[in-house]
């Protein structure tokens, strides 16, 4: 099989992180070479945890506005998630997975389990999101979590039954990809 070919790479924005539109060829089912265009958000991996209470059948979330999700019809905007972040430069996806549930759930993690990882838009977002469970107690210390306020943060920690979480995930209720896959992996891994 022929390699890719980048032709050209056209910076469109670096607001935030690079956007860019990217001309290059790659071979169709025949071999042949055909011309291809995309546009490429370089987003930063990521980390996500499902934390879970396996004693009382809990797990814990966060809850916050997304713009995105509020341009494309939620009416609110909020959405329940899976505690997730961006790895910061010179960080491991485990050492992210417990500061972000430290940041926005309050909870210090000790056991996580590495469970998988995803690519959030393979079409067009390079953002790689490793995936991970870990459990919590009503005994671990905890904080008041909510994020972290100078970075626009307002998250609000819900706790959800097991029950209630596979009833919201049978019924669409769940509709962010981390979330979707975590609970997915815990109800048959777990």
């Amino acid at each position: 099989m022929t390699a890719i070919q980048i032709i050209n790479r056209e910076k469109l924005s670096e607001r935030k992180f690079l956007l860019e539109n990217v001309d290059y060829k790659k071979p169709d089912n025949s071999g042949k070479l055909i011309d291809m265009k995309a546009e490429v958000y370089h987003r930063p991996d990521a980390a996500a945890v499902l934390l879970y209470n396996a004693a009382q059948q809990k797990f814990l979330f966060t809850k916050q506005f997304r713009l995105p999700t509020f341009l494309n019809n939620n009416e609110t905007g909020y959405l329940v998630e899976a505690c997730a972040g961006l790895i910061d430069e010179g960080e491991t996806p485990e050492y992210t997975a417990i500061r972000e549930a430290e940041e926005e759930l309050g909870c210090k993690v000790t056991n996580l389990e590495r469970v998988g990882g995803v690519y959030t838009s393979a079409g067009g977002i390079t953002e790689f999101v490793h995936l991970f469970i870990a459990p919590y107690s009503d005994d671990d210390e905890r904080g008041d979590g909510g994020g972290l306020p100078d970075e626009g943060e307002a998250i609000q920690v819900t706790e959800m039954t097991y029950q209630e979480a596979r009833d919201s995930l049978r019924e669409g209720k769940l509709n962010d990809a981390k979330i979707v896959i975590l609970l997915q992996y815990y109800f048959l891994f777990c």
